[in-house]
């Protein structure tokens, strides 16, 4: 047994034997519930609640958060600074964080590793996340580290330590002021906020007063952006949730839910060429029509709900083998869609309450 599956071990025992607070827990449950509802429609948000989960677990000074964080950092591996600055998505990184703040091109990186794959070995598959960390150099050592996806080059996190005089750290600004700070973060590294709605509340931390802003489309349950605030640091993640448009357990069986189509269903190109929002198709089914009855109540076709579905899930199949997430099967996107079309045709001739 390597060392590091030993210290991994003791770390998850250890971590078994502490107590969580409720709050936090509850916090923790409805980020995976968020997750789990989205997991069908986008895969990529998995790293993110993942990677904002993670975010909260390295700022809330709790020991049984903290050891998750020490974990994955075991299953890093390290990059250097040369392996950065000539990494493409390192590259592009940087680029964004010079751009936001020139004075950070002084700063010199003290970190860098990078989570799956192999970013340094181009015969490889690309590496799931890279992280960098920045440090000025003497000064009142800001620090910032940044988390990008390796594969979309979408920055996931921001953390930003220090930025404020240790005198007056940014915990103890005013509400408004902390805002302030943290727009102006978000608007310098992703771009303008004015359509989101915020919300901001102190979370029940005893050990050091912890805020939490959530930035938030207009109909969605999801923030767009989640930001940590402690002490001195502002860590923003990046969820990406927008308005919602899928809805859970389009048929039912013996008067329960049932999920099997859901996958299928929840496709905005069919509520665009039905002319109806998941919520109202789900009313029409518990009716006893099927989605092919709707279609034809709305002259569309059988095989136009048959290509937009297959079209749809082929699209999935293929960034899911690009994302090397699935095995590639070599197959083209109209092959895809070929095999798909019994799938397809089964779910919309279905009835609820009926077997499948």
């Amino acid at each position: 047994m390597t060392i590091e599956r030993k210290i991994r071990e003791h770390l998850h025992k250890e971590a078994e034997t502490m107590e969580c607070p409720s709050a936090i827990s509850k916090r923790i449950e409805q980020s995976y519930s968020q997750y789990l509802q989205r997991k069908r429609s986008e895969i990529t948000m998995k790293k993110r609640l993942i990677g904002g989960i993670v975010a909260a677990a390295i700022l809330i000074p709790t020991a049984v958060f903290a050891a998750p964080s020490l974990i994955e950092m075991l299953t890093r591996t390290p990059m250097t600074t040369e392996q950065v600055k000539v990494d493409e998505v390192g590259k592009a990184t940087l680029e964004k964080l010079y751009s936001a703040f020139p004075e950070t091109k002084s700063f010199e990186i003290i970190d860098a590793s990078h989570l799956g794959g192999d970013p340094t070995n181009s015969t490889k598959m690309k590496a799931i996340q890279i992280s960098i960390v920045l440090q000025e150099k003497g000064g009142t050592g800001k620090k910032i580290r940044l988390d990008t996806n390796g594969i979309t080059g979408e920055i996931e996190h921001v953390n930003q330590e220090n930025w404020e005089p240790k005198e007056k750290p940014i915990i103890s600004l005013t509400d408004q002021e902390i805002k302030a700070k943290v727009d102006y973060l978000i608007d310098k590294m992703y771009g303008n906020i004015d359509k989101y709605e915020f919300s901001m509340e102190q979370m029940e931390n005893p050990n050091q007063k912890t805020f939490m802003l959530n930035y938030t489309e207009k109909g969605s349950k999801t923030p767009f952006y989640q930001v940590f605030v402690q002490g001195n640091t502002i860590s923003v993640s990046l969820i990406g949730g927008g308005p919602t448009s899928s809805v859970e357990g389009f048929f039912s069986t013996n008067g329960k839910p049932d999920y099997t189509a859901d996958s299928f269903l929840n496709d905005e190109k069919l509520f665009s060429l039905l002319k109806i929002s998941p919520t109202e198709l789900k009313l029409e089914l518990a009716k006893g029509k099927s989605v092919v009855e709707i279609a034809a109540s709305k002259n569309v076709s059988k095989q136009q709900v048959i290509d937009v579905i297959a079209n749809t899930q082929a699209e999935g199949q293929i960034q899911a083998e690009q994302n090397g997430e699935i095995p590639k099967n070599n197959h083209s996107k109209e092959q895809m869609k070929k095999a798909l079309e019994p799938k397809v045709l089964q779910v919309i001739e279905h009835k609820t309450e009926t077997p499948w």
